[in-house]
């Protein structure tokens, strides 16, 4: 893009960096306000149309008492490692 190097005595005459910034005004402001105000809306709206899905529960008792079955398993077995022997060093004492 070729910068023109006329000047105009009707336009003011700012720099490159000047014009290429934005304005912070009302219009900003309103964008912003208005999609945030849809965003929430089309989130409420999407849970809204969900909400029988959220608040279903299963009503079985059957499947209650199979899972309820799945808890009721017996006590693990106690882990009893002996210690590892380097060579060289005296066996364990007993105990007693």
């Amino acid at each position: 893009m070729a910068l023109s190097t006329r000047t105009t005595p009707s336009r003011p005459v700012i720099s490159a960096t000047r014009a290429r910034q934005g304005r912070v005004g009302r219009h900003i402001v309103w964008v912003l306000l208005f999609g945030t105000l849809l965003a929430a809306l089309a989130l409420f709206a999407a849970w809204t149309w969900r909400s029988g899905d959220l608040q279903s529960t299963e009503n079985s008792d059957a499947s209650r008492a199979a899972d309820a079955q799945s808890f009721n398993a017996p006590e693990p077995a106690a882990v009893n490692r002996t210690p590892e022997l380097k060579e060289g060093s005296p066996p364990p004492a007993p105990a007693g």
